[in-house]
């Protein structure tokens, strides 16, 4: 028992506004982060055969299927690259922004038990769903470098494909799509917690939003008048940079990083608002 005086007292009060990120808060429950973070990686594959190398197949099968369908049958260029080469570029960043985004998205439904029981900062679950997001991220990642190594070394494609100091960009590239995909996810968190028919839009959006960025065909074949459709999609910009960082490829103009950086912090900025807004009375509506 704790040595307390009689008159002690612990008073929780409800935030003051909307805009409130609780960081102080989010690094005293760092290790609640922790445990969430491991719950979330080991949770997903539990129980399966394969287990952690279902991070590797399932990129690995979405790959093929597109190198046959757009690569082979539909003829879709790829600006001279080996179209595997080129598909599995372009889902690195898009696989961790769908997962993240989606896993993100039902922060509140799925933990409305928890969240009735105990106070904790409630930014510290989505928050965890970023981070470990990176654990499957960084296996694909590894993936992908051991195919961009056997086209470099084995294929006559090898002499276009180079690192160079573009490279330093990569971790903002990834950093500005962990960024995107948590705020999407607090906005589609919110508004799953009161009209639950977005439990269903999400797999929809994912679907329509990875067809309108350029992960299975290149900006460039985009016609210019019709290019600033592409450019308005905050995700455009980072599957473009990830090209332009292994292959040497990808149209990466200062305008469509503004474009890109000032969506990303509008949907970040707004999806806080409106989470922390949800968040206090969603426990009654769940």
């Amino acid at each position: 028992m704790l040595n307390v005086p009689a008159d002690y007292e612990i008073v929780i009060k409800p935030t003051k506004g909307w805009f409130k990120l609780n960081l102080a808060d989010v690094w005293r429950y760092r290790d609640l982060l922790t445990l969430l973070v491991h719950r979330d990686f080991v949770s997903k594959y539990k129980q399966t055969v394969l287990g952690p190398l279902w991070f590797i197949i399932q990129p690995l099968l979405m790959t093929v299927v597109f190198t046959i369908i757009f690569g082979k049958v539909a003829q879709i260029p790829t600006d001279g690259m080996p179209p595997m080469l080129f598909y599995l570029c372009g889902l690195l960043g898009w696989n961790y922004f769908a997962t993240t985004f989606q896993a993100t998205s039902g922060t509140l439904t799925t933990n409305a038990g928890m969240f009735g029981k105990v106070y904790f900062p409630r930014l510290v679950v989505p928050l965890s769903n970023v981070i470990s997001g990176f654990i499957a991220f960084g296996i694909q990642l590894a993936t992908f470098l051991v195919f961009w190594a056997y086209f470099k070394i084995f294929t006559a494609t090898g002499a276009a494909l180079h690192l160079g100091w573009d490279l330093l960009w990569f971790p903002l590239v990834m950093l500005q799509i962990a960024l995107l995909s948590l705020g999407v996810g607090l906005w589609l968190s919110a508004l799953t917690a009161k009209y639950r028919d977005f439990t269903f839009l999400t797999g929809f959006l994912v679907q329509i939003w990875m067809y309108a960025t350029p992960v299975i065909y290149p900006l460039s074949r985009i016609p210019e008048d019709w290019r600033w459709v592409a450019v308005i999609n905050p995700m455009t910009l980072p599957v473009e940079a990830i090209k332009r960082v292994f292959l040497g490829q990808g149209v990466v103009e200062p305008i469509y990083i503004a474009v890109s950086v000032v969506m990303t912090v509008l949907l970040l900025l707004s999806g806080i608002v409106i989470f922390n807004k949800v968040e206090k009375t969603f426990v009654d509506t769940v």
